[in-house]
């Protein structure tokens, strides 16, 4: 599936094949709470980092984040709009095939995902209450299952 995005002051735009487009994990990391989540968690979705094309790069800026206890900076690089902040994608270098956009930036229409897994449950604000659906999964940290075997077990493929 073909997703587009763009900040939102539309300075930067992105294009992207995408085979796992259902936003079904919900992180509630620090990093992705105070660095792109709204509701106290970040979705974040799984495409082909080769098929990205971005329009107004001179516009991104990267973020790398502090690991906890000292460990250094993240090798995951979060991009994010220079002037209105707005999250775009994450890309790591230890799965350089894989780029993550942000679902918050995306602006094709996504579908619905029939399950939700919310990961990372161990670091989010006290503040927050899950909204638990039926059939949502719960994690402390994150689940051993991935995007693309998620998608996989329920028959999502695109």
């Amino acid at each position: 599936m073909k997703l587009e995005g763009s900040c939102h002051c539309g300075k930067v735009r992105f294009a992207l094949e995408c085979a796992h487009p259902y936003p079904f994990n919900l992180c509630y990391c620090s990093i992705c709470r105070k660095t792109a989540g709204g509701g106290g968690f970040a979705i974040n979705l799984g495409g082909d980092a080769a098929s990205l094309t971005v329009e107004g790069t001179e516009h991104v800026s990267v973020y790398q984040a502090e690991l906890p206890d000292g460990a250094g900076p993240s090798p995951a690089e979060r991009r994010f709009c220079r002037h209105c902040a707005s999250a775009l994608w994450v890309w790591d270098p230890r799965w350089p095939e894989l780029v993550h956009p942000f679902a918050s930036a995306v602006d094709t229409a996504l579908p619905v995902p029939p399950e939700r897994v919310h990961l990372m449950l161990d670091s989010k604000a006290p503040w927050i209450e899950p909204a638990l659906g039926a059939s949502d999964r719960c994690f402390a940290e994150y689940p051993e299952e991935s995007i693309a075997a998620w998608h996989q077990r329920l028959g999502l493929e695109c």
